[in-house]
């Protein structure tokens, strides 16, 4: 051992063996480092696919969050225009929800959340934030029912726009058309002309938007043209309506009767002053 540290004879024997041997060390200890290899694999491989878990999971709650807030968004900006509407509106309105659809194919009725107990009428106008929408036909307590303007039941005086020409509305039984009736084949409407309330009849106030027409087609054959006109509301879409409440002729005779008396009073207040302050002047003099 003393010859061997001082004189360092072995170490290129030492050298030798170590090469020959470090292959055994290597196998023996390959299925232990083959298994941490493995194990550390299959961990990251779970880690991964519960992390990928997680993330699924968040972008789904993401996602909801998103579709809530579009939804929130698409409906505030329908009340934004409903109120506007509702702002540019000559008459008393009442906003109401669409609670319901009759489920009857022959007919276009829904069914609104507000009835008797918040004032609503039979025969009432009701619009969305686009135009004239249908009319009330039945009302309970808390909830009342509107046929839509495309209804086939349902017709409404209109006019155009452009230049007057009356006529009337009637629904098609399809959702996306109304049709003029009895259009001479002379008249003076064209694609595109606005179509509005003519205010005849005194159930629909005048001057609401109807429809805008889509076709004019004259057959040689026919005394009448057929005129389709495209309505102006969005029947299928709306959620949030206004029902209009016109003034009763009786009532507004009465307040312009009233009106009448208080000014005729105020006149012969004035008069009766101006006489006072005659007087008083004459006795001066």
């Amino acid at each position: 051992m003393t010859v061997e540290s001082s004189t360092r004879l072995l170490d290129p024997l030492r050298s030798t063996l170590a090469s020959f041997v470090s292959p055994i060390y290597i196998v023996a200890e390959s299925p232990y480092l083959l298994s941490d290899a493995v194990g550390n694999v299959i961990s990251t491989r779970d880690q991964l696919v519960a992390e990928n878990q997680v993330l699924e999971r968040r972008v789904l709650e993401l996602s909801q969050i998103s579709q809530q807030y579009l939804a929130l968004k698409a409906e505030n900006d329908r009340m934004r225009a409903l109120l506007g509407s509702q702002a540019r509106l000559p008459y008393e309105v009442l906003v109401a929800e669409l609670v319901g659809v009759i489920p009857d194919p022959t007919t276009f009725q829904i069914i609104i959340d507000k009835g008797a107990d918040s004032g609503i009428r039979q025969g009432q106008a009701v619009l969305d934030e686009h135009g004239l929408f249908g009319q009330v036909v039945e009302v309970g307590g808390f909830t009342s029912r509107v046929i839509l303007i495309t209804d086939r039941d349902h017709a409404v005086p209109v006019r155009i726009n452009r230049n007057g020409v009356r006529s009337v509305a009637g629904g098609t039984g399809e959702r996306d058309f109304l049709e003029l009736e009895n259009v001479s084949i002379t008249a003076d409407i064209v694609e595109g002309d606005i179509v509005e309330t003519s205010g005849l009849g005194g159930r629909f106030p005048p001057g609401y938007p109807v429809g805008t027409v889509s076709s004019v087609v004259i057959e040689p054959t026919s005394a009448y043209a057929q005129v389709l006109v495209r309505p102006t509301a969005q029947l299928d879409q709306s959620h949030h309506v206004l029902v209009i409440f016109k003034p009763d002729p009786a009532s507004e005779a009465e307040s312009a009767a009233e009106d009448d008396g208080a000014q005729v009073e105020a006149e012969l207040e004035a008069d009766e002053a101006d006489e006072a302050d005659s007087g008083a002047v004459g006795a001066v003099s």
